[in-house]
């Protein structure tokens, strides 16, 4: 955590001097990746954690790159409804990347909403609760943004925004690849199977594998999500993307190249018609 927030007020600091557009588009880009890959990608993992301490680091490793609602909709959302068309973070199939970037960022920060107005409804609690945690992360967030504004300018503040864009859209992006395409069938009675390895794409490339502590076995991770990274295994039988994630998150921007490569592998796995 405090490489993270370190490297966000030394990128600040740096931006409040910098007259070099190619410096300043330099550092909002690597410094949104740090934010993404050590941030939230950190914040995740340590979500899944039941320690106070580690949750409540998760939670914060969201307050610069403006995503603090990820905590609540990944863990009560995305993990229950993954695979999905309730779920914000599954891409459909022939859906592509900069078409999920928004159903992914508005439907997540609904359903964050939405989820948590249940659980107040659930414990009985009204929308003014020490339990609303929503209401919480955007006190911080506006809170953080005015910190930013007070001491560094409206320049900066612009900038740190750009950044926080940058990072969680650096997020959708792993989100996208991670289960394009992929479905969870309906039983018998109505409900989804159960989330299964074949419900995520895997991963078993090195270098996606150090840069995003093995989130790239991504199909362990659902199948047991409270798994630690350090023991997450590279199931066989699921779905393998051709390449690792650095290079499948570049292959995504160009949705003709993409759907080139993984359209014919969702048809393998998912028994789709052209």
């Amino acid at each position: 955590m405090p490489i993270v927030f370190g490297i966000f007020f030394i990128s600040l600091n740096t931006l409040l001097v910098s007259n070099s557009l190619f410096e300043i588009i330099g550092i909002i880009l690597s410094s949104s990746i740090v934010m993404a890959t050590n941030g939230i990608n950190v914040g995740h993992e340590l979500g899944h954690r039941k320690s106070l301490l580690s949750r409540t680091c998760s939670k914060l490793l969201y307050l610069p790159c403006q995503y603090m609602h990820f905590f609540i909709e990944h863990n009560y959302g995305h993990h229950i409804n993954v695979a999905t068309p309730e779920d914000p973070a599954t891409a459909k199939f022939k859906q592509n990347l900069y078409s999920f970037w928004i159903t992914s960022v508005i439907k997540t920060y609904i359903s964050a909403w939405k989820i948590q107005l249940k659980l107040l409804r659930v414990s009985k609690l009204g929308f003014i609760s020490f339990k609303n945690d929503m209401f919480f992360y955007t006190l911080f967030q506006v809170s953080f943004l005015i910190f930013i504004y007070l001491n560094y300018g409206l320049v900066v503040t612009i900038y740190s925004c750009i950044m926080s864009v940058v990072s969680f859209l650096f997020l959708e992006t792993i989100n996208y690849i991670e289960h394009y395409g992929l479905l969870r069938k309906i039983k018998s009675n109505g409900k989804y199977e159960r989330v299964k390895p074949h419900h995520s794409w895997n991963s078993n490339h090195t270098v996606g594998r150090i840069v995003l502590y093995e989130l790239t076995r991504h199909s362990d991770h659902h199948f047991i999500s409270s798994k630690k990274y350090q023991v997450l295994e590279s199931i066989e039988e699921s779905p393998q993307l051709p390449y690792g994630y650095p290079t499948s998150i570049l292959i995504s921007f160009f949705p003709r190249l993409w759907f080139k490569i993984m359209n014919p592998l969702v048809k393998q796995h998912m028994g789709y018609e052209s």
